[in-house]
């Protein structure tokens, strides 16, 4: 075997330029789908992020009639729907995978929230428990959190996140200024920001549209004082911390079940569902990922022209080496050792092709990723199943010819001119 592989080293080495055109359709082949494939995850990767985020793994289960999420401003309160137990969060914490769970009221406010002159159009005002920033993963920027003696005695205090924050004071100091909310006074005590930021990767309008996320900022204010300012208690929404971002989904519908078990609402379309970003994304990834399959085909017919490049300068090589074969069959080679010879003679040509289109590939990944903003993510397992199907077309494409020159008769073969 290694003397068959040395061999096939010295006849492609004599023959260098042969050789290395023979390879192009197996490099340009190879080095297609290695970029294809490498793209196809970066982009994915970064479609996945930009609808999950970075490292956060929360699902959000909300109200909703029929396919759009309820509204309590149009529609007012669902009769049948109940406010969340202690007993039914323990449940909620009981699901696998949920490592933390937060239920919280919210409401979109166009023209009720205000600092003196300033108003928050469009802002947000939530209703949190004590669960709520460590499970959305927040921190505080300035001032401080809610403490127990807030729920307790209904405290008019507010938390206000950066973006509410500058809408509202535009870079003077928040904390300990006062801001009303629906007429209410509220006290700001703190300023939270994200533990780590995370900003979606927008290349066009489209992308904009698909994963900028609301920006007009958010007022928190403890659950216990909602009934002060919207006078009811309302059906709230859950926020679940889970273990991995591939849990999300399942621990989603599981506290959509769960919650809806309590449910008798005299409209059937409302019940609880998951705000599934991960069942979205791979949903863009499919659309995205069927294209590039089909340009993966494509390259893919390059490697069969490769192939076929391989089993002609294969089959002329024998020609050349006619006498040479007839000589070695006239003192005693067998024919599984010529066989031999010459399929290892293709497989190393196509080999060598596979791991130069290997590094062409990446090379190739790269620079598309620089000129067009695309992140790349080099798949080791596309990498070494390249160079095994080039491997594979070696031992395919070099048959024809191995055994063409081992079925040659030696006296004929010793004759050729």
């Amino acid at each position: 075997m290694f003397e068959n592989i040395r061999l096939s080293f010295q006849g492609i080495w004599s023959h260098k330029m042969r050789s290395f055109l023979t390879m192009l359709g197996i490099i340009i082949g190879i080095a297609a789908i290695i970029a294809i494939v490498s793209t196809i995850r970066g982009t994915n990767e970064q479609i996945k992020q930009n609808l999950v985020g970075s490292g956060e793994n929360t699902v959000e289960v909300s109200l909703y009639q029929g396919e759009w999420q309820y509204e309590m401003s149009y529609n007012g309160i669902p009769s049948g729907v109940p406010v969340i137990t202690d007993e039914v969060v323990q449940q909620l914490k009981d699901i696998e995978a949920v490592e933390n769970v937060s239920c919280y009221t919210s409401r979109q406010d166009y023209n009720g929230i205000y600092h003196l002159n300033t108003t928050l159009s469009g802002g947000y005002v939530k209703g949190i428990d004590q669960n709520y920033f460590s499970t959305c993963n927040y921190i505080m920027k300035e001032g401080r959190g809610f403490t127990e003696d807030d729920f307790a005695k209904f405290r008019k205090v507010a938390i206000l996140d950066t973006d509410s924050a500058d809408s509202l004071f535009q870079g003077e100091p928040a904390v300990g200024s006062t801001i009303e909310i629906s007429q209410e006074p509220y006290v700001v005590i703190g300023v939270v920001t994200k533990a780590k930021e995370f900003e979606p990767v927008i290349n066009s309008m489209e992308d904009y549209y698909t994963y900028a996320g609301d920006t007009a900022g958010s007022v928190y204010i403890p659950n216990t004082t909602w009934p002060i300012v919207y006078q009811y208690d309302e059906p709230q929404n859950v926020v679940l911390q889970v273990a991995s971002t591939d849990d999300m989904t399942s621990a989603g519908k599981a506290c959509a079940d769960i919650l809806n078990g309590y449910l008798s609402p005299t409209d059937e379309t409302i019940q609880y569902k998951a705000k599934d970003l991960l069942e979205q994304a791979q949903q863009i990834q499919e659309l995205s990922s069927s294209t590039n399959t089909m340009l993966i085909w494509i390259a893919g017919i390059s490697l069969i022209v490769g192939g076929i490049g391989v089993m002609n300068i294969m089959l002329v090589s024998v020609t050349e080496r006619t006498q040479e074969i007839g000589l070695k069959k006239a003192i005693g080679a067998r024919k599984t050792r010529i066989l031999a010879q010459f399929l290892t003679e293709a497989v190393v040509l196509t080999s060598l092709g596979g791991l130069i289109g290997v590094i062409v590939g990446i090379v190739l990944a790269e620079i598309i990723s620089y000129l067009n903003t695309i992140p790349v993510a080099i798949s080791g397992a596309a990498a070494i199943g390249a160079v095994a199907f080039s491997m594979i077309i070696g031992i395919v494409f070099g048959m024809l010819p191995s055994y063409k020159a081992a079925n040659l008769n030696p006296i004929d073969a010793l004759r050729h001119e």
